[in-house]
């Protein structure tokens, strides 16, 4: 009786969390998938007799739409140049915090984490108010140094560039704190025997530190990809998509559909795409990294 016990009890354990998990999560991807055959929209949500199911054709429009295509581009460029920008800022900020022994130390953690947890909304005000074309702190600063204005959220190049900067600022923190515990997991006394050896700093942090740091590195750009992949709540809140859908997001071109437009079953064809895209980057990276690691 004793060990029928012992046996059921991690199950007892992880059951409230699969329960959440199936309730919150697998289902709804379930009824998703559905839909996304369906031609579901506000009248088939008040009638389900309403609803028609209509196969692939949600997914053949929505890879043929030209917005969709914009979107995916766009994604391409927020992902291309701001998760590699993200990883080595958070990288460097980590590792100078770490080699720093004064408590003013501490508090920079506590400033560069800050943004992470700060509320999106109240961020994109005070950036919508930095970028202001007219009265904007950027092109004040701009207009003393004798520079031209940068029109940040009115140029389709500019405006991307601008949520990359913004989303760069709120993204560092949390990849911050990631890299500074496994730096802190690295054991002194590697570094002793290089100091021994006669290595300088440079040559300790590429022959010990960075490699220690592989799959710190490795779940660092998983999330931070996976995460600019559903780029959203920048280009939504700052620019919604524009100039010209020069800044909508794949994401964003779903929230359009499904919750402005309410073409439910196009949206979560949409959504199933992007899933896929996900799906397929994750993979890629983890195939890469066991190269590297058979290596």
């Amino acid at each position: 009786m004793r060990g029928y016990g012992n046996s059921k009890a991690p199950y007892f354990f992880i059951a409230p969390t699969l329960i959440l998990l199936t309730i919150f999560s697998l289902i709804p991807i379930a009824v998703a998938l559905v839909i996304s055959f369906t031609d579901m929209d506000l009248t088939g949500l008040a009638d389900y007799s309403a609803i028609k199911f209509i196969g692939l054709r949600n997914y053949i429009d929505v890879v043929s739409d030209p917005i969709f295509g914009k979107a995916i581009l766009n994604t391409l460029f927020y992902v291309i140049i701001g998760v590699p920008l993200v990883i080595a800022v958070s990288l460097a900020v980590a590792l100078l915090i770490n080699l720093g022994k004064s408590r003013l130390y501490k508090v920079f953690r506590v400033v560069y984490y800050m943004p992470s947890v700060t509320n999106v909304v109240a961020v994109a005000v005070v950036w919508g108010y930095l970028y202001n074309p007219s009265i904007g702190l950027f092109n004040y600063l701009l207009g003393k140094l004798h520079i031209a204005g940068v029109p940040w959220l009115t140029d389709p190049v500019m405006a991307k560039i601008s949520l990359i900067i913004l989303a760069l600022w709120r993204g560092i923190g949390l990849n911050m704190i990631i890299f500074i515990a496994a730096l802190q997991g690295i054991p002194k006394s590697y570094y002793e025997a290089a100091q021994l050896d006669g290595a300088n700093l440079w040559q300790q942090m590429t022959r010990i530190t960075l490699p220690m740091l592989r799959y710190a590195i490795f779940f660092v750009s998983i999330t931070t990809m996976i995460g600019w992949l559903q780029f959203f709540e920048e280009p939504f809140i700052m620019t919604n998509g524009g100039p010209l859908d020069s800044t909508t997001s794949v994401s964003l071109f779903i929230y359009r559909n499904g919750f402005q437009l309410s073409h439910f079953g196009y949206a979560a064809a949409g959504s199933f795409v992007l899933f896929a895209a996900i799906i397929a980057v994750t993979l890629i990276q983890f195939r890469m990294q066991n190269k590297d690691t058979d290596l």
